[in-house]
């Protein structure tokens, strides 16, 4: 088994530096947009986002004060569920989930870096490999250092949110632009249509605070610290997410961020930062995407390993070895590695448009979907067999975080290309039926 390494703000930092990515810098204009305009619709808007992360989280911080082996998810759906269906999850975020999305956030941070460079070309395909061999060496050699890089990315990644938070907010409430969005609603939102889709954007950018628990195993007094991180991470996800939304609408008229769209977080930037502002940002916003990559890359690495000790799946002897030396399954590390270089080739494809018909598989969102699906199991066997909780517990907290879950779960079968991300989903989920093992010691 792997050594107890990982303490409290390493666990915290693996929470909020894995969903505090890329995507919350512009996200408020299309959250707003979506809103019709109306601010305190896009306010209300991110607090129903939150409902699937903290409760869920609630859930899941219960789950691990009862179940812990490797890789939490998987522990939770064998404690609860069934030893099968925790499998198949496993398999599914080991051959899809992790990879791909790793393999997109290579891409993301290298797109930036483009950006900040003013590079075109194969510049970011190069850019994508570096950064995806970088952070794959670092945590196949050092999993502390790739822990202490997660606690230093997380910190420096928030800072720029903070600052726009203090002083968007402090300067709306001064000059009045604060008060005025929140008066004034440049639209009418059509039925309710406007908010849904509001909710479905936030759900989206509250997703991946369950990979923290893929190191349940490797946390010191795992049953006390993961239920804090799970807990405290999340809620100060909420709050730096609403506060660097209210210090958005603090700094320019909501009317002026719709019609500038992603622009909106560049004017947001020169006005705090200065002239540099835009480049400033862009810098955080590299650094977030990596230490978003290391988390999946962290997480990634131990997928096909939390499976193996359990006898499961592919040549369970082969990826169930530990080194000595580096204490990392480098074997399950090597898997992994290998599934993200070929996710990333897929996306390089989608891009060169070398699938017939113009065909886009959207490899960073078609496996959110049925893990969402996967987590509404869990809590609705939660409640069932959960029989020494409060009602609060048991019932109530589980019930919110299904409202939450079926958001992001209708939001992806409401996409055009559902048919083919459920295809892709259904297929991988399933082909592990053929390397499950009936008896296993």
């Amino acid at each position: 088994m792997m050594e107890k390494k990982y303490g409290l703000w390493t666990t915290v930092a693996m929470v909020i530096g894995i969903v505090i990515g890329s995507g919350v810098f512009f996200k408020a204009d299309n959250i707003l947009m979506a809103s019709g305009g109306n601010v305190k619709t896009a306010l209300i808007a991110w607090l129903v986002g939150a409902v699937s992360m903290i409760f869920g989280a609630l859930v899941f911080a219960e789950c691990s004060n009862r179940f812990e082996r490797s890789n939490g998810i998987v522990d939770y759906a064998e404690g609860i569920v069934s030893e099968k269906f925790a499998y198949l999850i496993g398999w599914f975020n080991a051959i899809i989930y992790y990879p791909a999305l790793a393999a997109v956030l290579s891409w993301v941070a290298a797109n930036y870096t483009a950006i900040l460079f003013n590079q075109e070309g194969n510049f970011v395909w190069i850019m994508s490999a570096i950064y995806m061999l970088g952070i794959y060496t670092m945590n196949y050699l050092s999993p502390i250092l790739s822990g202490k890089f997660q606690v230093a990315s997380t910190v420096i990644k928030i800072v720029p949110l903070i600052i726009i938070s203090v002083v968007g907010i402090f300067q709306g409430v001064n000059n009045g632009i604060l008060v005025e969005n929140f008066s004034n609603v440049t639209s009418v939102v059509d039925g309710g249509h406007g908010f849904a889709a509001a909710v479905l954007g936030t759900a989206f950018a509250y997703e991946g605070w369950i990979i923290a628990t893929t190191i349940n195993g490797e946390i010191k007094d795992s049953k006390k610290t993961l239920p804090k991180a799970l807990i405290f991470g999340s809620l100060t996800i909420v709050v730096i997410y609403i506060s660097y939304f209210l210090g958005i609408v603090g700094i320019i008229p909501s009317q002026t961020i719709i019609e500038q769209g992603d622009n909106a977080v560049n004017l947001v930037a020169g006005a705090v930062f200065g002239s540099l502002g835009a480049s400033v940002l862009t810098s955080f916003i590299i650094v977030s995407c990596l230490a978003t990559l290391n988390g999946l890359i962290l997480g990634s690495s131990r997928s096909f390993y939390s499976l193996a000790i359990r006898g499961q799946g592919i040549k369970p002897e082969f990826f169930s070895k530990v080194d000595s030396k580096t204490d990392m399954p480098n074997n399950s590390a090597m898997a992994s590695f290998g599934l993200i270089c070929m996710y990333l080739v897929i996306w390089y494809m989608n891009f060169s448009g070398l699938f017939p018909g113009g065909m886009f598989i959207d490899i960073s969102e078609l496996p959110i979907a049925l893990i969402y699906a996967f987590y509404m199991v869990i809590y609705v066997a939660f409640m069932i067999k959960m029989n020494d909780l409060s009602t609060v517990k048991r019932i109530v907290i589980p019930i919110l975080a299904l409202i939450g879950a079926s958001v992001v779960v209708y939001g992806g079968l409401s996409k055009p290309s559902v048919k083919i991300d459920l295809g892709i989903s259904a297929v991988v989920f399933l082909s592990g039926l053929l390397f499950y093992k009936k008896e296993t010691n």
